[in-house]
């Protein structure tokens, strides 16, 4: 059996250690009639051919190991039925090429939400495809957790943790930038995590009077200073009554690099406090797996490598109600998973006295 890994999308903690899991599992299930090929740079590799095959001791001491042995690129789903500029032909049809060529038997694709559409295109027209959920936003449909996600919540809470000291001393407000564009898992859980005061995720749109009064109140009960997470993908009350049109050209004239500049500088002007910014950025995506995200990889793995030895194809592993299932590709391409502004999550974070921004 011929079976081709790659990760593609942006890089996260755990990558690694679930291909880890996947080869182990096969080679002790299927021992020399399994030939494992690693596929570089996601579907880049897939598209121009370039692959290698793997041995057992490729697999060895990556458990820990941050990024991905086999590289990544993100190659945009809207492009995949679309010619080169140097070739009639699609990016579709050159990987459909790629796998015939070869006669991969399967292909484990490891990826977030643009990845799982391109999986289950290939799906679609013929390819044997087993996925695995990754993304630090943890908005893929189908699964309650994706890896990365603990690992990203981990450090974002670290960050945060870290804030205080400052803020306190300074008496200071500051606002610390969480990645996630359209969902504001990771921003959420981090928050709670760390004691935030203040948290703004995309799902709720906030009203900057809204976080200058909750200031307010803070100040008044003594407390000098204050702490804001807020996702990168946050919207205004004014933006979340415009179109998406509306909203990217509003964004694409906006004198700030980030939302929390555009907010901090709201903020200051209602609060007259200074306020201070801090993007932890890609930092949230690097470094080793947590050790939940190294069991959650574990169990995916193992369960990606039993559908293939069971010839089940076309499906995501997914982790539900704590156990690992599989999910039907067509079920999960093209969905995202948000939270829900009325949620059991966000209704703890207000009984807990957490302004959500709005």
């Amino acid at each position: 059996m011929k079976v081709g890994m790659l990760t593609s999308g942006g890089d996260c903690q755990g990558l690694n250690a679930a291909l880890r899991g996947v080869a182990k599992t096969l080679y002790n299930e299927l021992g020399n009639a399994v030939t494992i090929y690693g596929i570089r740079d996601g579907y880049r590799g897939l598209i121009e051919g370039d692959y290698h095959i793997m041995h057992q001791e490729d697999f060895s001491d990556i458990l820990t190991r941050g990024g991905t042995i086999l590289g990544t690129s993100r190659q945009p789903f809207k492009e995949m039925q679309k010619a080169g500029e140097d070739s009639e032909e699609t990016k579709l049809e050159k990987m459909l090429k790629t796998v015939e060529r070869e006669g991969f038997d399967c292909l484990v694709i490891l990826g977030g939400n643009g990845t799982h559409k391109t999986a289950n295109l290939l799906s679609q027209h013929g390819v044997n495809v087993v996925t695995l959920p990754k993304t630090i936003d943890n908005d893929l449909w189908g699964t309650e957790m994706t890896f990365g996600f603990q690992s990203a919540v981990d450090i974002a809470t670290a960050v945060i943790d870290s804030i205080h000291s400052t803020a306190f001393s300074h008496s200071r407000v500051f606002i610390v930038e969480i990645m996630g564009h359209k969902a504001g898992w990771l921003t959420l859980y981090a928050g709670i995590a760390s004691g935030a005061d203040v948290i703004v995720i995309p799902e709720i749109p906030y009203s900057a009077e809204k976080i200058a009064r909750a200031i307010q109140r803070r100040q008044d009960s003594g407390k000098q200073f204050s702490i804001l997470a807020v996702a990168e993908g946050a919207v205004s009350q004014a933006e979340a009554r415009m179109s998406k049109k509306e909203v990217k050209s509003a964004r694409t004239a906006m004198a700030y690099p980030s939302i929390s500049y555009r907010m901090a500088d709201e903020l200051r002007a209602l609060t007259g406090q200074e306020i201070r910014v801090t993007i932890p950025g890609h930092y949230q995506r690097g470094g080793i797996p947590c050790a939940a995200d190294r069991v959650l990889t574990s169990r995916f793995g193992v369960a990606a490598a039993e559908l293939i030895r069971e010839k089940k194809f076309g499906y995501m592993v997914a982790l539900q109600d704590d156990r690992v299932v599989p999910v039907p590709l067509g079920e999960v391409a093209g969905k995202l998973k948000t939270v829900p502004p009325e949620g059991e999550l966000v209704r703890a974070a207000r009984a807990l006295g957490l302004s959500m921004g709005d």
